[in-house]
């Protein structure tokens, strides 16, 4: 538990460092190119663990605090400036010189995203063909028509590669009122339509995915009743079993799949269950005893503590999207700019109410999602990265006085004017935005610890 904990806390520094870093670097660098003098350039708030004045004067720091990061300018409103440098004040400068200099740390964080996912297609990603697996009863899906053995290939006119597309196209239409599918089976290359009446769906995050609230499952090869792993200190290891036992019955009852005994551990509270499994030549019987465990919806299930020995994935059902310099690119823009895309829908309907605030998350939720993705590796590290890039930009254009988005706003009403907008409003303004952000932050963290 701690060192997942010590591992999940090092990739979020790793990567909210690098991707505030990325932010307040295009603030900087549009800011010297527009002639502002800079003072300081630091990644993160709080008491300074390192710091460096370089000969223009300009102060790097690194803080203790690694949940944001700031480009101080010189500037009239924060203090008097010399009349030798009135030139370099932020606030000297013409209105869209400051229009470019708070909108380059959004757009930086958008460019880092489409760089990210170009260098992950350089590399090649692998993944898996989406076909379904199983289709629940009564659901959405199996109310279209969809079934076992279908390979989802677009989704409202948007090409599907894999999974990761599916989910992301399935939040994406929330609140809509029909989802268009199109399918084709491993028998045949004819593409069937499909329309799902998603009017009435209902998406709780914290309870299910949105593929299995849709009522679909995805294919997995099938798994061997021989175990391949044990839980230290878990009911299996008190029972007697080892790696390499296969599964036979419990209770007098033949094991036909795996599914089935996950189902009969999990139904049984806890009482003892008669196990019989075969090691080597021989066959024994043992009394399994399943740990009692709480659910996040509050009910409770058994649970054994082994795992089952998993086939590999057929050969026509891996996928490597692997491409050269020009083709990684242009996928890369088109992932960037479906992503933005989205995740405005999302912003929009989460104001509308056709989405919930459980689908806020904050540090917590970033963090695990920093560990596991880079558990799994660079390439998937690489997809993390660009999201969470993706998204710090865009909630830092939300017209929030507090944020870069807020300072926009003022500046074009300035464009609009001719006037900058007076001081009182603007103190106003940045006091009901920290209000609404705190809020806001507040949310995700609960939801957090919901989560946890």
């Amino acid at each position: 538990m701690l060192m997942t904990f010590m591992w999940n806390f090092a990739s979020f520094v790793v990567a909210l460092g690098l991707l505030v870093a990325v932010h307040e670097f295009g603030h900087f660098w549009v800011a010297r190119r527009c002639g502002v003098v800079v003072e300081r350039f630091s990644i993160g708030f709080g008491k300074a663990l390192w710091r460096r004045t370089a000969k223009d004067g300009t102060e790097y720091v690194i803080a203790a605090i690694p949940l944001g990061g700031y480009v101080k300018m010189l500037d009239e409103r924060m203090g008097p400036v010399p009349t030798e440098q009135l030139d370099g004040a932020f606030n000297r400068k013409s209105v869209w010189q400051r229009i470019a200099i708070v909108a380059a740390g959004p757009i930086a964080n958008f460019i880092f995203a489409i760089f990210a996912f170009w260098l992950m297609y350089l590399i090649g990603v692998n993944t898996v063909k989406p076909v379904i697996g199983q289709v629940t009863a009564q659901s959405i899906a199996s109310d279209a028509g969809l079934s076992p053995g279908q390979q989802i290939t677009t989704i409202n006119g948007q090409k599907i590669l894999d999974w990761q597309d599916v989910n992301l196209a399935f939040v994406g239409a929330l609140g809509n009122e029909q989802l268009s599918v199109d399918v084709m089976t491993a028998t045949s290359s004819h593409v069937i339509g499909k329309k799902l009446d998603i009017s009435q769906w209902l998406f709780d995050p914290q309870q299910q995915s949105s593929l299995s609230s849709i009522g679909i499952k995805p294919y997995y090869p099938p798994v061997e009743l021989i175990l391949s792993a044990i839980t230290e200190n878990s009911a299996a290891q008190r029972a007697g079993l080892q790696v390499g036992d296969q599964l036979i019955s419990v209770n007098g009852l033949k094991i036909a799949q795996w599914q089935d005994f996950v189902e009969i551990v999990k139904q049984s509270g806890g009482t003892s269950l008669a196990l019989t499994y075969r090691r080597g030549t021989q066959q024994y019987t043992t009394s399994l005893t399943p740990e009692i465990r709480t659910n996040k919806d509050g009910s409770v299930s058994g649970f054994a503590g082994l795992s089952p020995t998993a086939t590999p994935w057929p050969d026509n059902m891996k996928l490597t999207l692997q491409y050269g310099p020009i083709e990684a690119l242009g996928l890369a823009l088109d992932k960037t700019g479906q992503l933005i895309s989205l995740s405005f829908s999302m912003i929009g309907k989460l104001v509308t109410g056709d989405l919930s605030v459980k689908n806020l998350s904050g540090p917590i939720s970033i963090a695990q999602g920093a560990g596991q993705s880079a558990n799994y590796g660079l390439v998937a590290f690489l997809s993390f990265l660009a999201l969470i890039s993706i998204n710090l930009g865009i909630i830092n254009l939300l017209p929030l006085p507090v944020l870069d988005g807020g300072h926009l706003m003022y500046y074009f009403v300035e464009v609009l004017t001719g006037k900058s907008v007076p001081e009182r409003i603007q103190q106003l303004g940045f006091q009901i935005g920290a209000g609404l952000l705190f809020m806001l932050m507040s949310i995700a963290i609960f939801n957090d610890f919901t989560r946890l």
